[in-house]
């Protein structure tokens, strides 16, 4: 027995107007997702800025002895500040960590005689795990190994040549973006609010989510800002210990700064980036002098549980509100969905969340009206 349903035409565009819109959107966002990753970031490092902002700002000033809001060049001379120290640290750090690793190839034969007795002692401690010729072994691994990638290099280079071009446009993109948030960002919102705001009826929930918007801009800013003032003494600290462990080991004085820069770096990385940078740094001290590197790790472990447990606590305070567990499972799903980038955006987002989650009754009410 069949039925005939009547409907009018109004509800039969709706039923099949909503999921071809939704797939649209998803079409859309598929295709411009590496776009709208661009301009998240650079939304998300523009409100970064913002504390350090005000303080130009406040610096302007005292300065000139003014209350006016100098929110141009309170923005670029901010935004320039942190383009020159990010690109003062990569300038320091990336040729000592080449340097390093290109002196530990050159001292392995060195070492590999020193500490093993060369290939024969290789031999005989293959030996002790039934191989009777480890020198051998490894001897083809590296020749297959090299075989492979000299197989692929041509295809490798052309898709590198590629890839960094790409990456560097990209860099670009969000370094000019950045900028302009920063200078047009607050009039855009405004215009927003005031254009949203028109009539009676909108004035409270437009209120309300201005409210909203304006307490997740501030966790943003306000995580962000602690989270590199908790890394700047962590750089201190590792590089004053680099530096009083080369005093009396074979370590050069001079790296006291760039590991320092390092483990300063990795530290933004929330959770694991210290982990990362001690690792990293205890490795390179490695090639200079194994008991240099050893006592650095030992130091720095204690060092990291007085700043895990007394310092970064009182730094960063209640800036976030997130139980630990609520933390790793955002910067895991971070992490698997946008790789080093998502890991660091990831606790933020989850501090946003709570926003909404506190403010939803707030919403609700306001949706009422």
């Amino acid at each position: 027995m069949s039925k005939t349903i009547e409907t009018d035409t109004k509800t039969f565009l709706k039923f099949w107007l909503i999921p071809v819109a939704i797939y649209a959107v998803w079409l859309f966002i598929q295709s411009a997702v590496t776009g709208l990753i661009i301009v998240g970031i650079s939304i998300f490092l523009a409100l970064a800025l913002k504390p350090l902002v005000r303080m130009v700002n406040e610096f302007f000033n005292r300065r000139f002895g003014t209350q006016k809001k100098h929110q141009t060049a309170s923005a670029v001379l901010a935004y320039l500040i942190v383009v020159l120290v990010i690109g003062g640290v990569i300038a320091i750090v990336g040729p000592v960590v080449v340097n390093e690793t290109a002196k530990f190839i050159q001292q392995a034969p060195e070492m590999l005689d020193k500490n093993l007795g060369g290939w024969e002692g290789i031999n005989d401690f293959g030996k002790n795990f039934g191989i009777n010729n480890l020198q051998g072994e490894i001897t083809n691994a590296l020749s297959s190994l090299s075989k492979t990638l000299l197989g692929t290099f041509g295809a490798d280079v052309v898709a590198s040549v590629s890839g960094i071009a790409s990456v560097i446009m990209e860099i670009v993109l969000v370094l000019v973006l950045t900028l302009l948030f920063l200078l047009e960002g607050p009039g855009i919102m405004e215009r927003i609010w005031k254009s949203l705001s028109d009539g009676e009826e909108n004035k409270k929930p437009v209120r309300v989510a201005k409210n909203v918007l304006s307490k997740m801009a501030n966790v943003v800013s306000t995580y962000v800002s602690r989270q590199v003032i908790v890394a700047v003494i962590d750089g201190c600290a590792s590089g004053f210990i680099v530096f009083i462990i080369s005093l009396f080991t074979n370590v050069p004085t001079s790296l006291a700064i760039p590991m320092g820069m390092i483990t300063m770096l990795f530290y933004l990385i929330p959770m694991f980036g210290q982990f990362i940078g001690g690792t990293l740094v205890t490795l390179i001290l490695l090639f200079n002098s194994p008991v240099a590197a050893i006592i650095f790790a030992v130091v720095y472990i204690i060092y990291a549980q007085i700043e895990n447990n007394i310092i970064a606590p009182k730094i960063q305070g209640s800036a976030l509100n997130l139980p630990a567990v609520a933390i790793l499972v955002a910067i895991v799903i971070g992490m698997y969905m946008f790789g080093l980038l998502g890991a660091i955006i990831a606790v933020p987002i989850a501090g946003c969340i709570r926003v909404l989650i506190d403010e939803y009754p707030n919403i609700r009410a306001a949706g009422k009206d």
